[in-house]
Parts: structure tokens; sequence; C-alpha cells
């Protein structure tokens, strides 16, 4: 070896030490979550997100970070919040609801999007089928076909002389559109008399369940909506201080006081939604991930809220409750 070439391999190999240490280390992937409520309200499903990542093997600030952005209810605020998510690069944008997924979508079309709850995601534009979305969005449905019509079969297993059933409704949360078609073909079908009343803030509520009392309904149907969600209690209150019986989507509306539920188990979809970023992040594309539908179904009930009303629950009803609130 000629000693100039000896020179030259010599002075490499001095340099490759501080080549190696030149190198940037592997970021952390990095999640960002887009809620469309409030972070109390909405702080059992995102927990259970995390909860799911953690039994995939995922530790937060070791393995991922996570950011979160929350709407408090308002869908106005989202495509700002969407926008501000997808400018941190993130790796994955998990979608609390279809509203959240809907202004993820806007915002990027390249990052990928997992909802732990879509409803109708071919009609809204989310996805070419469940079974191959196609795009960035996939995940988790939330409603089925027909749910409302059980949910107002079991009203009349309560009061079986029920005739009329408020809907309280949030038509500017794309989601309860497609909830609202499904009540009024189910009321239509077995002869109850349907009270749509649409609010879009917290401070409508007591107008709503107001126009309830007006109309002489003997239910209220609460749809599955991220503003109600944020904001159970008080609409829990509110039906106890007026004396109406609720159905709502959700068993987290039964714990503040709504007197039954039935329907998806939402914070079980959050900790499925842990399952989508996985495969994301080990290089799955959304879009070759089919969209999945909820196979169980819960009933709440609640039995304290119950008496209050004055209300005798059916003892085979009872016996068919997931969970029993005394």
């Amino acid at each position: 070896m000629r000693r100039r070439d000896f020179i030259t391999l010599l002075a490499g190999a001095a340099a490759w030490p501080n080549s190696v240490a030149a190198q940037p280390r592997a970021r952390r992937a990095l999640i960002a979550m887009l809620v469309a409520g409030t972070s109390d309200g909405y702080s059992d499903r995102v927990q259970a997100f995390k909860r799911g990542l953690q039994k995939l093997g995922y530790l937060e600030g070791r393995d991922l970070d996570i950011v979160e952005r929350y709407s408090d209810g308002d869908p106005a605020q989202l495509p700002a919040l969407a926008r501000e998510l997808v400018k941190l690069n993130p790796d994955v944008i998990v979608a609390t609801s279809t509203s959240t997924a809907l202004a993820a979508k806007q915002a990027t079309t390249v990052v990928p999007i997992v909802s732990a709850i879509l409803t109708d995601p071919v009609g809204q534009g989310l996805a070419a089928s469940e079974a191959r979305p196609g795009g960035n969005v996939t995940g988790i449905q939330f409603t089925l076909k027909g749910l409302t019509g059980k949910q107002l079969e079991l009203a009349r297993e309560v009061i079986p002389q029920t005739s009329s059933v408020g809907l309280l409704v949030h038509m500017k949360n794309a989601s309860n559109p497609p909830q609202r078609r499904d009540a009024e073909a189910a009321a239509s079908a077995s002869g109850i008399r349907l009270v749509p009343v649409d609010v879009d803030l917290s401070d409508q509520l007591g107008t709503a369940f107001q126009a309830f009392v007006r109309e002489r309904v003997e239910w209220v149907i609460v749809l599955g909506d991220s503003l109600f969600v944020s904001e159970r209690d008080q609409i829990a209150a509110l039906a106890i201080s007026m004396r109406l019986p609720t159905i709502n989507a959700d068993r987290e509306s039964v714990a503040a006081g709504g007197l039954m539920s039935y329907g998806i188990d939402n914070v079980a979809n959050h900790e499925r939604a842990a399952y989508y970023v996985d495969k994301i992040l080990k290089g799955a594309k959304a879009g070759d991930l089919p969209i999945e539908f909820p196979t169980k179904l819960l009933l709440s009930i609640n039995l304290k809220t119950a008496r209050t009303l004055g209300l005798t629950m059916p003892p085979m009803l009872l016996a068919r409750a997931d969970e029993v609130i005394e």
C-alpha cells in the first residue's frame, strides 16, 4: 500500500466516530389526536386509546409522542385545529368522530387518518368502500343500521304506551344527519311521532328540553354527538328535572344520570383504534385496512334515575343489561 493511500485510510477511519455521532437519532413516531369534545368529556376515550397502544408495546415518551387538540364541541374549530396538527408532520392522525375525520381529511390527503368513530364513511366521502377504503382514512364504524329502531323497542318495553319521542340532534355534526334519517325511518315504521330538536351550543339545551315538554313526548333519544357527550351532566340534569327519560348512544351518559343507553362501546372503539395505528406505523397503508363494524352493543341502565322518574324497569330488561347502575 502506498504511503499516501495509507494516510488517507487513517484519516477516514479517524473521521468515522465523528460521522456516526453526527447522524441524527431516529425520531419517535408522532401521533396527533383531533378530539371533537372537551378534555374532561373525552378523557375516558383518549385514555382507552393510549391503553390500547400500551397493550401493543408502545410507551408514550419512549416509543412515540402524542399531541391532542380539542374543539370543545364546536365543529367550527375543527378545520383550523386539523391544519395545525398537519403542520406538525405526524405519522398518524387519530380522529375521535366523523366530523374530526372529515376535518383531518380536508387538511391532508397524505397523512394516514384513523377514526375511532365513523358514521356512513362511504356516504361522507371518506372511503371508497368499507372493505377497501382506498384513501388515507380508515377506522371503526359507530352506528349500525336499525340501531334507533331497537332503542324505540326498548322505550316501549319500559313505557308500552309510548307514542311520541323527542330526538336531540346536532345537525352541524356530520354524523347526525345519517342518524336522524335512521331515527325517522324507525319511528315511521313503529307508528311513533318523532319530534327532532336541533341544537348548536350547550346553552340551547335547556330550550330544547322545554320544547320536548311542550310537545308532550314520553322519551328523548339523544343521538351520538361530541357536544352531547361533553354536556352529558347537563343533559341528564335537565331530563330528570323535566321528568323525561332518555335513551343515549353512549354508556358515559348513563353514568352521568341518563336513564338508559343502547349502542356501541365507544371506549372499546378508541382502544381498538390503537390496532390501526400499530399497523400503519409498521408500514401498512390506511386505505388497505378495512373499516371494521362493531361486534357488540351495550345496554346500560341507571336504576337510581329510574326511581327518581317513578319508572319500574322490567325484570327481563334488567337481566339483559350489560351494566346496571344502582
